[in-house]
């Protein structure tokens, strides 16, 4: 999950030619991170994904690894070359690793304080150093049979990070350096291989278990490559629908139902939809009456994506333990969501702001 940082939008080919922070795309990122949330309310609450409203919530990973590839080539392609591979993996860490930290704290304080069920007791003191370092180290660790083998037991959605880490550094080492043509193809054969993942499994939600691994390369393998070549191409397609507008059509494929042939229109939307959607944020113009929502939803998602699984199993445990009736489901999942959210805002300006600044700042000086 990148910044894309910009004013209002300039004419024509210019757009991509210069220094921006584009605040439709960050407020973009912001509510799919959202719906990332209440989608892991809902998948504890409906295992069957065709009666969960926002089963297709997981699809945001893939419009992050989108806008992904799009910010790191545009804030990247013209002075990685003179930065170099140490520097550039240097600013990566200073602006996505605390908050790795964090969630992975966080996690093991809920796998230890869980209210509704005692889980620690069936891991050995090792076994949870173990577990606990891999997470901080973001090396994927797939040994908790309780959390259905996640990659990361104590912050799931730390996988998607880990696959963000490996585009950024394939990105240092050899994507810079290659002719959009090259990524054309390289785009295609990832999106090729994409739609054979989705065949195979009926969906494109892998990744995030060791069953499902390589899943997670597929998706963004395809994704990175795709935002990349937004920026290459120069895609900025002018419009009027603004944050509103295309906050619906965001919702519209992350909320919708499940077909027949659901696999397919994952793909599909994973394909063309998602890059349409970058392409027509960059291109759009920013309000001032939706301004403030959209740097405060841009600025909430990370910290929200980061630290809001901590809860989850506690909230699983809840639900099985107590069974709640749709109601009070509906009043739980709501207020937690808000609260989260605080959370969130209260990690973002009491610690990864002031960390970052504290080490981008050490950094400088040693230099």
């Amino acid at each position: 999950m990148q910044t894309a940082t910009v004013a209002a939008p300039k004419t024509g080919t210019d757009l991509l030619q210069t220094r921006q922070h584009f605040e439709i795309l960050d407020g973009l990122r912001g509510i799919a991170a959202i719906v990332v949330v209440i989608f892991h309310f809902m998948e504890i609450v409906y295992s069957d994904y065709s009666k969960n409203f926002a089963g297709h919530g997981f699809l945001a990973v893939d419009f992050f690894f989108c806008l992904s590839g799009f910010v790191i080539a545009y804030a990247y392609d013209g002075r990685i070359e003179k930065m170099g591979l140490v520097e550039f993996a240097k600013s990566r860490l200073i602006r996505l690793h605390p908050l790795v930290l964090l969630g992975s704290v966080l996690g093991l304080l809920t796998f230890f304080f869980d209210p509704f069920a005692a889980v620690a007791p069936a891991y050995s003191f090792g076994k949870v150093v173990l577990i606990l370092l891999t997470s901080i180290l973001l090396i994927p660790y797939p040994v908790m049979p309780d959390r259905y083998f996640n990659l990361f037991g104590l912050n799931a959605p730390a996988w998607s990070l880990f696959w963000e880490y490996v585009a950024n550094l394939v990105y240092a080492a050899i994507l810079w350096r290659l002719d959009k043509k090259v990524l054309l193809v390289i785009a295609v054969v990832a999106g090729a291989w994409l739609a054979y993942v989705g065949f195979r499994a009926g969906n494109v939600m892998g990744g995030w278990g060791k069953d499902s691994f390589w899943d997670g390369a597929a998706r963004i393998s395809y994704s990175f490559t795709a935002g990349m070549l937004i920026y290459r191409y120069n895609i900025a397609i002018r419009n009027k629908l603004g944050f509103i507008g295309l906050s619906i059509l965001l919702l519209a494929a992350l909320l919708m139902p499940w077909f027949k042939l659901n696999w397919l229109a994952e793909v599909l939307v994973v394909i063309f939809y998602f890059p349409l959607l970058v392409a027509l944020g960059v291109g759009s113009k920013l309000s001032s009456r939706t301004q403030g929502i959209c740097s405060f939803s841009g600025k909430i998602s990370y910290p929200l994506y980061m630290t809001h699984y901590a809860v989850m199993w506690a909230f699983a445990n809840y639900f099985h333990q107590y069974k709640p009736d749709t109601a009070t489901l509906a009043w739980v999942i709501s207020i937690s969501t808000i609260v989260l959210i605080g959370i969130a805002y209260i990690a973002m300006v009491l610690y990864d702001v002031p960390l970052r600044k504290y080490l981008t700042a050490k950094r400088k000086l040693n230099k």
